[in-house]
């Protein structure tokens, strides 16, 4: 029996995990949960360190592998902790060139520059920070750590600029100073000491379509299995659907996954999973990639089972054991899957959710679909953690169909009857004409 510790695992992912080959020989223990090590407002990286230590310890069995699905803390606090165990681990100084964006900027653009957009860093505390930033106006700036596109923002001119300084000198020392402490482990470049912890980035604006790889490096090789689109909501910035597998050229995908071996062998990260996030203009033939993290997405997880089969998770524990994974392919009941993000663009008060009446009636025809809502009847949208600038998640919906076609029209299906109803927060009655928004 091989003992596996997953940080912050929820019940969908547990049942995930049991897809994977011979699950029946592998024991999971979750290591605290998402309230603590995703949710957290108050975060203190080095006592999350020592109950994930103790939590894993007080287990009392051998530790084989430690994984993690979520981003920071938890992309962080594992390869700190596979190393305490002895275990198989990307080591953290590769991690970080990954991680603090910065810092990976600097590391994409010595390894691979072609694909790499303008940017720069500045300091949003600095009186002049404007005047650091050589880019013209249109672009975006962001903190050299977050996830979820918190504190991210699209300038258009100084106005824009100013009103989200404002919102990210209030919000960065959330994820800032847990950060710095982990900067605090390793040796690091001048320009990154400079920066620290609580820097931003401003980075050219880039087109076209959005497309995710998903892969492992093991003993050095690296291995893609999975490329997912990434949709954007129609004259939006913000994600609204992930879509698997891929529709984009092979030649398109090829070129990505030379990429990401370019990168990854650079910068020495091994053993660990990853996945990347690349915005490709047909237009223009040109390739550009937006980030990269450690770890194996759990929004592609039930993408995978319902395709392929057989969840991610697969690779995420034979990795960890230093296995070599065997991830089938197109073995699911589906042969496309998406994961849709539910949405609200304003603050409110949430007045109705789907009841399990209305839940098991779309299962009964859409066996494998799987809603995650966050909100309950009450909830104010503005006091949700974790939410990024120009709108409010509600929840996530996975679904799958033997096409794109069908796939967007069962998607409709599910709108029309799962009603989660928003009230503004000024007036809470909903009108008897309102339209209740549940996708963006």
């Amino acid at each position: 029996m091989k003992h596996i510790f997953v940080l912050a695992m929820d019940e969908l992912q547990r049942t995930e995990l049991e897809t994977i080959c011979d699950a029946d020989n592998y024991r999971f223990h979750n290591v605290l949960d998402k309230a603590a090590l995703v949710d957290a407002e108050d975060l203190r990286f080095d006592t999350l360190l020592d109950q994930t230590r103790q939590a894993i310890q007080s287990a009392g069995v051998p530790v084989d592998g430690i994984i993690a699905q979520w981003d920071f803390p938890t992309s962080i606090l594992v390869p700190i902790l596979c190393k305490e165990f002895g275990v198989s681990s990307p080591s953290l100084e590769s991690v970080l060139k990954c991680e603090h964006k910065y810092w990976s900027r600097l590391e994409q653009k010595a390894l691979i520059p072609d694909v790499v957009p303008d940017f720069c860093a500045f300091d949003p505390f600095a009186e002049l920070s404007l005047a650091q930033i050589h880019l013209d106006f249109p672009f975006w700036i962001k903190p050299v750590k977050g996830f979820s596109s918190q504190l991210g923002f699209l300038i258009r001119n100084e106005n824009d600029f100013y009103e989200a300084l404002g919102q990210i000198r209030g919000g960065i020392n959330r994820l800032g100073e847990a950060f710095s402490e982990v900067l605090g482990k390793v040796h690091l470049p001048p320009a990154i000491e400079h920066a620290g912890a609580t820097a931003c980035l401003a980075e050219e604006i880039i087109q076209g379509a959005q497309i995710a790889p998903e892969g492992y490096v093991q003993d050095g090789k690296v291995h893609i299995h999975g490329f997912f689109d990434m949709h954007k909501a129609d004259k939006g910035t913000n994600l609204d659907r992930l879509v698997y597998p891929s529709a984009a050229p092979d030649y398109v995908q090829d070129k990505m996954r030379r990429t990401c071996e370019q990168l990854l062998n650079g910068i020495g990260f091994d053993n660990g999973c990853f996945n990347v996030e690349f915005m490709w203009d047909e237009a223009r033939n040109q390739l550009r990639i937006i980030e990269v993290n450690t770890r194996i997405s759990q929004s592609h997880s039930e993408m995978f089972l319902q395709v392929d089969g057989r969840s991610n998770h697969e690779v995420a524990v034979s990795v960890a054991l230093g296995q070599q994974p065997h991830m089938p392919r197109n073995e699911g009941v589906h042969g496309v899957a998406a994961k849709f993000i539910l949405t609200h663009p304003e603050d409110g008060v949430v007045t109705r959710v789907p009841d399990d009446a209305e839940i098991a009636e779309l299962r009964r025809r859409f066996p494998l679909m799987q809603l995650k809502l966050d909100v309950e009847v009450g909830t104010r949208l503005a006091e949700m953690p974790n939410q990024d600038s120009y709108r409010y998640v509600l929840g996530e919906l996975y679904l799958g169909a033997p096409d794109r076609k069908e796939l967007m029209a069962r998607f409709d299906e599910c709108l029309t009857a799962l009603r989660v109803e928003v009230s503004p927060v000024e007036k809470r009655e909903l009108s008897e004409n309102a339209v209740p928004d549940i996708a963006g």
